[in-house]
């Protein structure tokens, strides 16, 4: 398994958000598109790409997900001290 994996994150408040949001990507809305429109990161300006990182910089439940996904998989709402993150994979 890689040690560096590369994603792109939506961050919302509420789990019903999160949800509501995993459903229009599933429908096909692009999920560069939604991060821009509704993730309350910084990272929603570059499409909720975060570029890559290791173990231990982010926190325990986003990289538990993160770094299980295949390349290209999308994550169900994920909960940190945050609040609910739709994760991709990208590399």
């Amino acid at each position: 398994m890689s040690n560096k994996v590369k994603c792109s994150h939506i961050l919302v408040e509420k789990q019903s958000q999160a949800i509501e949001l995993l459903e229009e990507i599933k429908k096909g809305k692009k999920f560069g598109a939604v991060a821009k429109e509704t993730s309350t990161c910084p990272s929603g300006k570059k499409e909720g790409d975060l570029g890559y990182f290791t173990k231990g910089q982010m926190v325990k439940e986003f990289e538990d997900v993160a770094f299980k996904l295949e390349i290209g998989e999308i994550s169900e709402p994920v909960k940190t001290e945050f609040g609910y993150h739709i994760i991709k994979r990208l590399g």
